[in-house]
């Protein structure tokens, strides 16, 4: 199931919602264990606890616990409320949340449409630092110019109608608003928490947080525990009262945890491994689609990669069909465009030389470097975060890269938040990447290759591209949007700023008495909230 929000003008125009807000949908006739706690791996240690900057998948799983924001996804990757329990849309660009009244930070203080003013304002500050302003900020009336240092975050178009009332208008029409709003960077804040504890506010005893968690404990590369938060508003719902995240990156420790009863939810499983415990794990075997792409980013302003026939002769000669068959061998499927299958408002795109046979590709590629002066031998650097997973996908690589074209590649590992921090400063020649869709619309993937993009790890700039994209986005016409953003996606991946490599599964072991987890989740957010530990 793709996690999609199309509603139609009858509906937009007044939507609400209630009772599916509620957490832990508990099938009739089951049991549920006396301890009702959870270990899960997250696979890596968060850069961050604070929900206005968190970037990262695990940083993300964690945030959604202790914060939430106007919308949410359950189990199932739905769309249901938040802390509003409705809205509306009033015009083309204009929204009203109407938020809950029994809406409480964990120190008791009511959540009020205050809140999201300062926790929104906060997140497009240029100060902040927020690698998903530019993303998310580009929505909102006003948050380009804010984020670009041009205008006050005051300018934002988000306005307090009353205590329990708030009104967002966008900067265009935004058929998909209500479920962009899910993301915790686009939440709630304590003001006066931040205020009174600064940078220390995202720690234990200090972090006031409004979600179905608080924060308990947080040991570095060690532990995060997080337990159930009695002011919640919905905490007569939520079942599980302890959850520990680990930040193992090892696919192979993981499940060696996991084995030994120490962990009770696989990250992801080694690559190569899926079939074999499949087998041997037939109830605890989880794997679905999603909605996220693995690629390689080149970074195009690296003397190694300004010219744009070198990124492309290295693309050519990747055999994705063995990548996916043989190598990450767990149900992913080849990629050769941004764009992956089931994502809304644009075609998949994929070069025209990706059916040709192997040997073509090669004596293409071969051509390719001839031209732009790269000589057998040739070095590049390729950079990976420490974990199983990606050092197998970089030795495949670097096999094919060096036995089709005769390259010397080095590879070098190092921890993601390490990772991270040099793909945004483009210190790189090559590094391993992957996305999955913060929503259902073209523009989330068109993020990792846009011009103005924070998301953007590859320092390309199609400027002819970017002028489609904005006529897209301004277009009412549903059409003629696709359209444009197809026309664009293929532009700019012309230039080849990156190698999609494959679409995302997530095949991994979680323990059968662990109630709620769906396989209907295409992006894999999971809420604490909406699980539950089964008598066993």
């Amino acid at each position: 199931m793709q996690l999609r929000f199309q509603l139609t003008a009858v509906a937009t125009l007044c939507l609400s919602l209630a009772a599916p807000g509620l957490a832990a949908l508990i099938p009739p006739g089951t049991q549920l264990h006396a301890t009702q706690t959870i270990i899960r791996n997250n696979g890596a240690e968060p850069e961050t606890l604070d929900p206005a900057v968190a970037e990262s998948v695990g940083a993300n799983n964690i945030t959604r616990d202790l914060f939430e924001g106007l919308t949410a996804n359950d189990s199932d990757g739905k769309l249901v409320p938040g802390v509003a329990e409705s809205w509306k849309q009033t015009n083309a660009t204009t929204w009203v949340f109407k938020l809950r009244p029994n809406a409480k930070w964990s120190n008791g203080d009511p959540v009020t449409a205050e809140d999201f003013l300062f926790g929104i304002r906060r997140f497009v500050d240029p100060k902040t630092a927020s690698t998903y302003a530019a993303t998310f900020g580009s929505f909102l009336l006003n948050g380009k110019d804010i984020v670009a240092g041009k205008k006050p975050s005051s300018a934002i178009g988000v306005k307090v109608i009353d205590k329990l009332t708030l009104e967002v208008q966008t900067a265009f029409p935004v058929t998909f608003l209500p479920n962009l709003m899910v993301n915790n960077n686009l939440g709630p804040v304590h003001k006066a928490s931040l205020e009174k504890n600064g940078k220390d506010w995202t720690k234990p005893g200090k972090l006031v947080s409004n979600g179905a968690y608080v924060l308990k404990d947080w040991q570095v590369n060690n532990r995060v525990v997080i337990e159930k938060n009695p002011q919640y508003w919905d905490a007569a719902n939520v079942q599980l009262t302890k959850v520990t995240y680990l930040p193992i990156e090892d696919g192979y420790a993981d499940v060696k945890l996991y084995e030994s009863g120490e962990n009770e939810w696989v990250y992801q499983l080694p690559p190569g491994t899926y079939e074999k415990y499949k087998v041997q794990y037939p109830k605890e075997i989880r794997n679905a689609p999603m909605l996220g792409l693995r690629y390689y980013s080149y970074q195009v302003q690296n003397p190694a990669f300004k010219d744009v026939r070198v990124r492309k002769a290295l693309s050519m000669v990747l055999d994705r069909d063995i990548l996916s068959q043989r190598v990450t061998a767990d149900g992913q499927a080849p990629a050769y465009s941004v764009m992956v299958q089931g994502v809304d408002g644009a075609d998949v795109t994929p070069y025209e030389w990706a059916t040709w046979p192997m040997d073509k590709k090669v004596a293409e590629a071969k051509k390719l470097l001839l031209e732009a002066g790269v000589k057998p031998g040739s070095k590049f650097v390729f950079s990976y975060n420490t974990s199983e997973y990606h050092k197998k996908m970089a030795i495949f690589a670097a096999s094919e890269w060096k036995s089709k074209l005769g390259l010397n590649i080095e590879t070098e590992s190092m921890e993601f938040k390490v990772l991270l921090k040099k793909r945004h400063d483009g210190d790189f020649q090559m590094a391993r990447n992957g996305w999955i869709s913060d929503y259902n619309d073209a523009t989330s993937f068109l993020a990792l290759i846009r011009c103005d993009s924070d998301q953007n790890n590859n320092f390309n700039c199609n400027r002819a591209a970017e002028d489609l994209i904005n006529q897209g986005t301004q277009s009412s016409d549903p059409a003629k949007r696709r359209a444009l953003l197809t026309q664009a996606s293929k532009m700019i991946m012309d230039d080849y700023p990156i190698i999609p490599l494959v679409q995302y599964s997530l095949p991994r072991l979680v323990k059968s008495y662990v109630g709620g987890y769906s396989l209907q989740n295409s992006q894999d957010r999971f809420r604490s909230k909406d699980l539950f530990i089964i008598k066993h």
